[in-house]
């Protein structure tokens, strides 16, 4: 059992901010608990990054940062194939200007988390997993690396000694091999409120996801994911909280404060 799972059930609950529209951001961001905010490359800017820090403030919501791919184009979800010696600057890049800007503001970087393409072939590649750690542990050492449960970016944290934290999502579909569906293949997003939060409390509770083809797969939970550009992110994120903390599940941050 990880650092983050205490003997009541409890969870993160996270969601990916600063890539659309601020009003989505604003309607989203009280239901969660972790922003993974986006750093100017797949999306953002600074002055986007900037103002979804002051809305995570404002909301007492922990920072994260969420570099991916340089490819606007392609949201960051195209596989750019690049080595991990320029994974690890894109990293150092972006998780450093959102740090930055974070320090300005008062807030520190609590987690980094990877987007997109990037977030998924370091799911399986252990070199690429490497890179984004080693990028994260030469920035802070304290920073929690965020990956898919059962992951090699998981490893890969471990490896260079930095907190980890497993990752589910409640509104995407499972392969069995226990990767998230492709989003070009129909059903790969869940978008209906009662049954995302319904799943969502069955991965907690049975520290298991199930995939497409029924079977469950075991898997730590520490955060789980509702993604800010899946349709209506803010009524599934209310709906899952609300969920959650009737089951009697404590939603906190990873690295929550009062676990120092």
């Amino acid at each position: 059992m990880s650092e983050f799972a205490l003997r009541t059930l409890r969870v993160d609950l996270n969601a990916d901010m600063g890539e659309l529209s601020g009003a989505e951001d604003e309607a989203l961001m009280p239901h969660v608990t972790s922003a993974s905010i986006a750093c100017g490359l797949h999306a953002g800017d600074a002055r986007v990054m900037r103002a979804t820090v002051e809305l995570a403030r404002t909301h007492g919501v922990s920072v994260g940062a969420h570099p991916g791919f340089a490819d606007r184009e392609g949201f960051g979800r195209r596989n750019l194939q690049l080595p991990p010696r320029e994974v690890e600057d894109l990293v150092l890049y972006q998780v450093g200007a959102l740090a930055a800007i974070a320090a300005s503001l008062g807030v520190r970087v609590r987690h980094v988390k990877p987007h997109g393409a990037l977030y998924n072939d370091a799911a399986g590649d252990i070199g690429l997993a490497l890179a984004i750690a080693r990028a994260v542990r030469a920035i802070d050492g304290s920073i929690v690396l965020f990956g898919l449960a059962g992951s090699r970016l998981l490893e890969a944290g471990e490896r260079c000694g930095l907190a980890t934290a497993s990752e589910v999502f409640a509104d995407r579909a499972y392969r069995p091999d226990g990767s998230l569906q492709p989003r070009s293949e129909r059903g790969s997003v869940l978008t209906e409120p009662e049954r995302v939060a319904e799943r969502a409390v069955a991965m907690v509770r049975d520290r298991a996801i199930i995939a497409t083809d029924g079977v469950a797969i075991p898997v730590r939970v520490d955060t789980m994911c509702v993604h800010g550009d899946t349709p209506g992110a803010a009524e599934l994120a209310a709906r899952i909280r609300l969920r959650l903390t009737s089951a009697g599940v404590d939603v906190r941050a990873v690295g929550d404060a009062r676990d120092r």
